[in-house]
């Protein structure tokens, strides 16, 4: 499903416009993205948690000459599904 269908689910789901359904999953994405970006987590009843875990500074290898490069630490996004979902998904 793309933005496109899913627009289009929610429209129908929710009885609005295609327009208002879009305009609340654009607000809902900036609002997840800020929060995370912030150090926030996000907790979405029965679909799971949104948030950000560190990544500490590691040593790799490049695979085309096999030289060691330094990885440097970073933040990265994390989703963590809710058992509810994650039964859901298995049944």
């Amino acid at each position: 499903m793309n933005k496109a269908e899913l627009v289009k689910h929610l429209a129908e789901s929710a009885n609005v416009t295609k327009a208002q359904a879009e305009a609340v999953l654009i607000a809902l994405v900036l609002t997840v993205k800020d929060a995370v970006r912030a150090g926030n987590e996000i907790a979405i009843t029965d679909l799971g948690k949104f948030s950000a875990t560190e990544r500490a500074a590691r040593t790799g290898r490049n695979p085309q000459s096999g030289k060691e490069i330094e990885i440097p630490a970073k933040r990265a996004p994390k989703f963590s599904p809710a058992k509810s979902f994650k039964d859901l998904v298995n049944a």
